[in-house]
């Protein structure tokens, strides 16, 4: 079973049972400025469970599906393991009043074991934190499907999601583990998450679920790591490592949402991600090819078609750059310089240099402390 098929058959499984296909949000959350990039399925519903918007009268049901790209810039050190990425697809369904833990329940445990042919290793719900109690009602139901399942009960770092930001819907989780991965999250929003991290009950008690696309087919299709997957095959070949790989994929699909590169929030992180990549791989632009043309999104993503522009325009002002700040350390100059005057990331001349890391990291520290002591002498001139 492909990529293709597999989203295919997520989509439809839930339109038979009373939800509506919303197509993706763009990476640029609209209206939320508490992330950079859209994390969950979930964060372009947000109002829906909070009652500020209505889904029935938008949606025609109270309850939906889609497939959502997705940036999480808290795994990019850990890319290149079997099943981290900065970039990925989320399959999800929700509800905002339509259902509870059981209908969610059951029919994640009839898609995974008789859609997919799936067996489930062992699942886990909320075991019960400070002031939120055990979720048992879960369990129970998990048991009632199948007495012999394994529940695993766990806290709230491991079974209690959200909010995206630092505010929003949030609450307890049951997970759904599939050979030793944890394959998919359901979420059951029943609180609020203010700034103060105080949790109020919702009106309206809400689903959301997320199941990342790249580890379900990695399951499915028995693969070591997801880059041996059908969405990575063409794209692999052309990088040559998994974070090239990896990195220029997020790069493609940041561009086409209309982000450039820059020295601050999203352009920042677009940047960090096409320099780490030309680091390992000079010819980044036969990765973007091999994106654009991936058998799996053809039909499903449209990409920018100034996608090799900005990219070429970006690693051309990279190139000058690294060679002036390398030829500057060459002649004796601490590395430190291509930090403070040529801009480059700590990772990146880690790549390129030999420092001591922990000198490195005094140095910037002292850097940045005495810069912010200039601007506040500057300001106050």
């Amino acid at each position: 079973m492909n990529s293709a098929e597999i989203r295919q058959r997520f989509l439809k499984f839930f339109e038979e049972r009373g939800h509506v296909v919303i197509p993706s949000a763009s990476l640029v959350p609209e209206g939320d400025s508490s992330v950079l990039f859209t994390t969950a399925g979930m964060q372009q519903f947000k109002p829906y469970y909070i009652g500020k918007a209505n889904a029935q009268k938008d949606f025609g049901s109270l309850n939906t599906v889609s497939i959502q790209k997705c940036v999480r810039t808290s795994d990019i050190e850990e890319v290149g393991d079997e099943s981290h990425l900065t970039f990925f697809e989320m399959l999800g369904n929700f509800s905002f009043g339509g259902y509870w833990k059981k209908e969610a329940i059951e029919w994640a445990y009839e898609f995974i074991t008789k859609d997919l042919g799936l067996q489930i290793d062992f699942v886990s719900v909320f075991g019960g934190e400070a002031e939120v109690p055990e979720d048992k009602e879960s369990r129970e139901i998990w048991k009632s499907i199948d007495p012999n399942i394994t529940v695993k009960k766990f806290g709230r770092a491991d079974n209690f999601w959200g909010p995206t930001g630092e505010e929003g819907p949030c609450g307890p989780t049951t997970e759904i583990y599939v050979n030793g991965i944890e394959i998919w999250n359901i979420v059951f929003n029943e609180f609020y998450q203010s700034r103060d991290k105080t949790l109020k009950l919702l009106e309206v008690k809400g689903v959301d679920t997320g199941m990342g696309l790249e580890r379900l087919v990695k399951v499915i299709q028995k693969t070591p790591t997801v880059f041996e997957t059908d969405l990575f095959e063409s794209i692999m070949k052309a990088a040559g490592s998994r974070i090239v790989a990896d990195h220029v994929r997020t790069s493609c699909f940041i561009i086409t949402d209309g982000v450039v590169p820059s020295n601050t929030d999203r352009g920042y992180i677009l940047r960090r991600l096409l320099r780490r990549a030309y680091i390992k791989n000079k010819n980044v632009n036969l990765v973007v090819d091999a994106v654009i043309i991936n058998p799996s999104y053809n039909g499903l993503y449209i990409f920018a078609p100034n996608i090799k522009e900005v990219v070429t325009q970006e690693l051309e002002k990279f190139e000058k750059a690294l060679n002036a700040g390398l030829k500057q350390v060459e002649k004796g100059a601490d590395p430190f310089v291509l930090f403070t005057s040529y801009g480059l990331p700590l990772e990146i001349i880690e790549e390129v240099t030999t420092i001591d890391k922990e000198k490195f990291m005094k140095q910037i520290k002292e850097h940045k402390q005495l810069s912010t002591e200039r601007g506040s002498q500057k300001f106050k001139k």
